[in-house]
């Protein structure tokens, strides 16, 4: 069960991190005037994202269904992984849209 649960965990870190380095790389290409490479950037982002979701979702349904889900640190890890790196595609959504109509 740990065993099982540390790949799902790390799936979610994978995802997350996938989305976040993503969203940096739509920044930079905006930034050089690529636009269209861009915003496919972010749409890799978003899959990355649903991903990501799809394996926290399953986690969420697992403990609304009486299995405990253990909590370690790298659970919080993986959390915060993902928070940051929505926080980050936010963002370069905006710096895009900023770098597109200057």
């Amino acid at each position: 069960m740990a065993n099982n649960m540390e790949e799902i965990i790390m799936g979610l870190i994978v995802h997350s991190g996938n989305a976040r380095s993503t969203s940096m790389e739509a920044i930079a290409e905006a930034k050089k005037g690529n636009f269209e490479k861009a915003d496919q950037l972010i749409e890799q982002a978003s899959n990355e994202f649903l991903e990501a979701h799809a394996v926290q979702t399953g986690m969420i349904q697992k403990e609304i269904n009486g299995e405990e889900t253990p909590l370690s640190l790298l659970m919080v890890h993986a959390q915060d992984h993902l928070m940051n790196a929505l926080t980050v595609k936010d963002l370069a959504e905006e710096f895009i849209d900023l770098y597109r109509n200057k």
